[in-house]
């Protein structure tokens, strides 16, 4: 596996992609319209949920390893944010610092409380620090996808959310209970993946070059991949080869049911 960027890079996206999403919320017209793809929450409702997000993930990183986590909020009966623009970027920010201060004391290595205990992916807070990125740069298009203005997400971002994604929300040592099928996964910056799902579980490793082809391959740019993973943008919006049943069933399985 090769390996993922360093704790202060991750720490370093977690603001750029933080500082976006502000932006995205500062300069939207209205944050009463409805979000497409989060079509539960308007902006203000997102805003809220990623800033709330951010506070308690402050908290599980610093309470430390076995503690259980703070409760969840509900953004439509938890009105925490502030509906004054300037207020309300100032809480956004605040709620980024509070997670990164927790984040910069706690170190890469320091366990703490996740909800991916059968993943690949460690319990850690650099782990923790990692999945943020990639859900504060998601909401990060949703705002922007809202407005009609989306921007690709940036390729340092995108590349490691294939990575993190596959190793941490697809990756699980509970059996896979369909047919074993591995799934190859491309993506057009340069670097490569391979799902091994079988009775062991599901496994990601980096593809080698002189493999033989999986049983289906998949193949596009790193953000588009993490957008398809994320339920952004379709299936069919990728190039595949190959039987596509397996990551139907992947998309469709939940193996803590």
């Amino acid at each position: 596996m090769q390996i993922s960027l360093e704790f202060p890079e991750v720490l370093r996206l977690i603001e750029d992609r933080s500082a976006a999403f502000r932006a995205a919320i500062a300069a939207a017209p209205d944050l009463d319209v409805q979000v497409p793809t989060c079509p539960d929450w308007t902006l203000r409702e997102l805003a809220q949920h990623l800033g709330d997000g951010r506070r308690r993930q402050a908290a599980i990183v610093a309470a430390g390893p076995g503690a259980e986590p703070p409760a969840r909020t509900d953004p439509k009966g938890a009105p925490t944010a502030p509906r004054d623009r300037e207020a309300l970027d100032a809480w956004l920010a605040e709620s980024t610092e509070l997670m990164l201060d927790a984040l910069r004391e706690a170190g890469p290595d320091r366990g703490c409380w996740t909800w991916w205990g059968h993943s690949q992916a460690p319990q850690t807070s650099g782990a923790v620090a990692r999945h943020q990125v990639q859900e504060i740069a998601v909401h990060t298009y949703d705002v922007q996808l809202t407005q009609g203005t989306a921007q690709p997400l940036p390729t340092d971002v995108a590349v490691e959310g294939v990575d993190e994604f596959l190793t941490t929300v697809a990756a699980t040592s509970v059996p896979w209970p369909f047919k074993p099928a591995t799934i190859d996964l491309h993506a057009t910056e340069g670097r490569s993946w391979r799902l091994t799902l079988n009775a062991d579980g599901v496994r990601c490793d980096d593809l080698d070059a002189e493999a033989e082809p999986g049983d289906m391959a998949m193949r596009g740019p790193a953000g588009e991949l993490v957008l398809y993973f994320y339920d952004r943008i379709p299936f069919d919006g990728l190039e595949t080869t190959g039987d596509t049943e397996p990551m139907e069933q992947l998309a469709e399985w939940d193996p803590n049911a």
